[in-house]
């Protein structure tokens, strides 16, 4: 009956002390999810991922495992309670300078987790509020060392930087940042104007450029087509007078065989008997032929006197081969004579 009476008068009061403690971890500015202090009933659970910060007699005894814990009425207080889960942080909007002079408003998002729930506790009296405010500190000083357009092309860089200077002074904190991102990143109204005209100019310069590029790979191909062009045609004309001359001088061949052959017949012919008679009467032939086309061509000529006397003219070309034809064979009988003449001496 008395250790009953003891339990429910310790109860009483850390009731009545839990009413009158602050929680330290609200603030006006920020406000995270923990646990509600909850009292010493002597049997406790401690849920997962939770650390129980616990007091003896007002200093620091121990911190609570997750699972089944006792602790000693009266004497044992739970102080603080820390979520190891990881949190996620707004920061606030605020306004930086950058290095040209441009102020911008940026906000962002600060994840970050518990690693020592003791420092957590003691280390700092408000863990949110004080890396917060490091983070918006230390944001504006990186934000001062980049210029606009670095800005927005390095935002990784930045986060990184941000992430590495947060850790080093929150590690006295028992807090870990695992990263920060960059939200929004508003510039005023004539900044973000001259920025657009920015970017139309250079993509005009883009498209100026493209269309030169073009119209210079499109004169560069007319070029090259009309070199090929030309080319093309200079082999097809070579091409045509070598089979052209090829051409003439196969016919010219042609001809010249066949006239050899035909002088080679005529020669035949003549040698046959009458041929002198044949040849009298196919020169005849000719000239009268030649005779009757003289007065279809308005041609200027001028004639013989004795034009019509066609056996005169007939006479006159057999006397002509007649003579040929006598001075033709004095070659070979003048060589058989000289022959003749050194197989007498070779035989003397």
């Amino acid at each position: 009956m008395m250790l009953r009476a003891l339990c429910r008068t310790g109860g009483a009061l850390l009731q009545q002390t839990q009413r009158a403690a602050p929680k330290l971890w609200v603030t006006p500015a920020q406000q995270r999810w923990a646990s509600s202090l909850p009292m010493n009933t002597v049997v406790l659970f401690v849920p997962q991922q939770e650390a129980w910060v616990v007091e003896r007699m007002g200093r620091f005894h121990h911190i609570l495992e997750p699972g089944l814990n006792f602790l000693i009425p009266l004497l044992d207080r739970i102080r603080y309670v820390q979520s190891l889960k990881e949190m996620v942080i707004n920061v606030p909007e605020q306004s930086a300078v950058s290095l040209d002079n441009v102020t911008l408003q940026i906000d962002g998002v600060l994840y970050l987790r518990v690693l020592d729930p003791f420092k957590a506790s003691y280390g700092v009296e408000d863990p949110e509020y004080a890396v917060t405010q490091l983070a918006q500190t230390t944001m504006r000083s990186e934000l001062g060392k980049l210029t606009l357009d670095k800005v927005f092309r390095e935002r990784e860089c930045l986060n990184f930087n941000i992430v590495q200077s947060i850790n080093q002074a929150s590690d006295e904190w028992g807090i870990r940042c695992l990263r920060y991102e960059i939200k929004d990143i508003h510039v005023p109204p004539r900044v973000k104007d001259s920025m657009q005209m920015q970017v139309e100019a250079e993509r005009r310069k883009r498209a100026t450029v493209l269309d030169s590029e073009g119209m210079r790979e499109a004169a560069i191909n007319v070029a090259e087509g009309r070199k090929q062009a030309q080319i093309l045609a200079s082999e097809g004309q070579k091409s045509e007078q070598i089979n052209k001359a090829s051409g003439e001088a196969q016919a010219i061949i042609a001809k010249a065989q066949a006239k050899a052959k035909a002088i080679s017949m005529l020669s035949d012919a003549l040698a046959e008997q009458n041929g002198d008679a044949a040849a009298s009467l196919s020169v005849a032939e000719q000239y009268v032929a030649a005779f009757s086309n003289l007065a279809k061509k308005t041609n200027t000529i001028l004639l013989p006197s004795d034009a019509g006397n066609i056996s005169g003219m007939v006479t006159q070309a057999m006397t002509i081969y007649g003579a040929l034809a006598k001075t033709s064979p004095a070659v070979p009988v003048a060589e058989e004579k000289k022959s003749g003449d050194f197989g007498s001496q070779s035989s003397q």
